[in-house]
């Protein structure tokens, strides 16, 4: 959200669950506090990315700020960039392992903070 880029090499070395997600998006909404959640109990094992496909960046920091969330990595993607090359819906998850690999993706929202996510998230390595 600071306006720098970053590449995913940034993560090298560890899993990344990256979330595309947006500020008008509800079931994207409903699913950020349990990403936030899972930030906060997976930190420093699980890099937890919630990257916003909103067009005006500026409305992300005061959003996130208004929904509590303090564990993510939020990022903005104000040119969409991810959105015609990996799905064509919100939200989207995708894991990858430390070797920067997909090791699954899943489309729509989903709880990350119960039992059957934690099996999804052992498949990270």
């Amino acid at each position: 959200m600071d306006g720098k880029t970053a590449t995913m090499a940034v993560f090298k070395g560890k899993p990344v669950l990256l979330n595309l997600w947006a500020t008008w998006c509800a079931p994207c909404v409903k699913e950020l506090p349990t990403l936030d959640a899972l930030a906060k109990r997976e930190a420093g094992k699980l890099a937890v990315v919630a990257l916003s496909q909103d067009m005006d960046a500026a409305k992300v920091a005061p959003f996130v700020r208004g929904k509590g969330l303090t564990a993510l990595d939020v990022r903005t993607d104000a040119g969409m960039a991810w959105i015609p090359k990996v799905t064509p819906t919100l939200p989207t998850t995708i894991l990858y392992g430390s070797d920067g690999r997909e090791i699954w993706r899943m489309v729509g929202d989903y709880d990350w903070t119960g039992a059957d996510a934690a099996k999804l998230l052992a498949e990270a390595k």
